[in-house]
């Protein structure tokens, strides 16, 4: 037998890190080629590492709830197959090298004992060059909002006191002691600080937020801290579509077998404004902006445990009605069925969130970082409207909904928003109540 690696594997596009969630197969156990080793998550999605090859596990290098990188080792294992001469020659390659690793072992503590002692006195380094982050480090930093004065302050058992990643992960799991500390240097008496508040939360029963409801958290804050969030508002007389709609719903399924919802009709006319307004669909990347290639629109969905997920229609504008409705149908199953897959919810370019559907009037959505931009529509009501017509002006009962769409303020004026929003409205009002399907 020989001995080989169980990698990180690459689940996605964009994705450059996993969470291990839970080892199937335990140190010392025989598995064959396709079981299931262990389960990884990324972003929202779990997904499931089958055995490259039949073996016997060795080594789990990583613990559950670990953050690895794409590419690394998470497990050592053997390999079950006939070898007759290089077997003896790669366990003794093995040995020595383990030897020699051994050895050098004592050498490279020195700097270990040094780095927590000039933590200890309070004094941190700044980011000018001579504080290490490593990209991992970095990422896991962000997601818990921790700042490069904060990362200066934790002690660091890696090479010449580098940060690793068990020393962050144990400092979040310690409740962040140097959260509040003070640097040493000067500060700007104006500048905002964080209150220390022992505020009373009260008593009740305690529920734990699960893995998906932390990270919902995590993404909220991270987009309100970063994006100057500005919402606008219309109102949209949508009485001509709802006529469309309820006329069309049955026969559009009786002739296609899917359903006509509002959503595939909102989708079509956000897409066709993102169209006209490209300089909604981007995103920062420190001082450059990113005009994206593709117009691909994500639907805020509920999952039946509350938590909310975007599935992503991809080149929306490039659909016809029958193909988005389509789309959004199977997307919707899929997310009830706690079924989408990493492809299904990655890549969106700007977002939907049908507050209507639970009968909110209107919202104030979070954007869905690293867009820009993001919509929410409300319920569609009956409300009694001043209409103008040419023998004067006329009560009647029009079907309304309002839209409010919050922007990012670094990127978006209040003049391409305004804009973008009033087309978004034109179309839903302006929808042409002779088309077919």
């Amino acid at each position: 037998m020989t001995e080989d690696q169980l990698l990180m594997p690459k689940m996605g596009e964009s994705i450059t890190e996993g969470t291990i969630l839970n080892w199937l197969v335990s140190e010392g156990a025989s598995f064959e080629e396709g079981d299931i080793l262990v389960e990884v998550a990324t972003d929202k999605v779990d997904n499931e590492v089958p055995a490259p090859s039949s073996g016997v596990m060795k080594k789990h290098l990583f613990e559950p709830n670990s953050v690895v990188a794409v590419g690394t080792a998470i497990a050592s294992y053997e390999v079950i197959e006939e070898r007759t001469t290089s077997g003896s020659s790669e366990k003794e390659s093995s040995t020595t090298t383990k030897s020699e690793t051994t050895t050098q072992k004592p050498t490279n503590k020195t700097p270990t004992i040094s780095k927590p002692t000039a933590i200890q006195s309070s004094a941190f380094t700044m980011p000018n060059g001579t504080l290490f982050i490593s990209p991992l480090i970095k990422s896991i930093a962000q997601q818990h909002h921790i700042s490069y004065e904060e990362l200066a302050r934790i002690p660091g058992t890696g090479k010449d006191g580098r940060l690793r990643k068990s020393d962050l992960m144990h400092y979040i799991e310690e409740g962040r002691p140097y959260k509040f500390a003070q640097p040493a240097v000067q500060t700007d008496p104006t500048a905002y600080r964080i209150p220390q508040l022992n505020l009373d939360k009260g008593t009740g029963k305690i529920v734990e937020m699960d893995r998906m409801r932390q990270m919902i958290a995590d993404h909220m804050v991270y987009s309100k801290h970063t994006s100057p969030h500005v919402t606008a508002y219309v109102e949209a007389d949508l009485t001509e579509l709802v006529a469309w709609r309820n006329a069309h719903k049955k026969p559009f399924l009786e002739k296609h077998s899917q359903k006509l919802t509002f959503t595939p009709l909102f989708v079509e006319a956000v897409a066709k404004a993102v169209k006209d307004f490209p300089m909604i669909n981007v995103s920062v990347d420190g001082k450059n902006i990113i005009v994206k290639e593709h117009i691909n629109i994500g639907m805020a969905t509920a999952l039946p445990s509350g938590n909310l997920i975007v599935p992503v229609v991809k080149d929306a504008d490039q659909k016809s009605l029958l193909e988005i409705a389509s789309e959004v149908n199977r997307l919707s199953a899929l997310a009830r069925e706690n079924k989408l897959s990493g492809d299904d919810i990655k890549g969106s370019t700007f977002t939907i969130s049908n507050v209507g559907t639970f009968g909110s009037v209107m919202g104030t959505p979070i954007i869905n970082q690293p867009e820009a931009a993001i919509l929410a529509t409300g319920i569609i009501k009956k409300r009694a409207e001043v209409m103008e017509r040419p023998e004067g002006d006329t009560i009647e009962i029009r079907h309304m909904m309002y839209l409010s769409l919050s922007f990012d303020h670094r990127i978006v004026d209040g003049y391409l928003g305004g804009s973008f929003l009033r087309r978004i409205a034109d179309y839903l009002e302006q929808f042409d109540i002779d088309r077919t399907f």
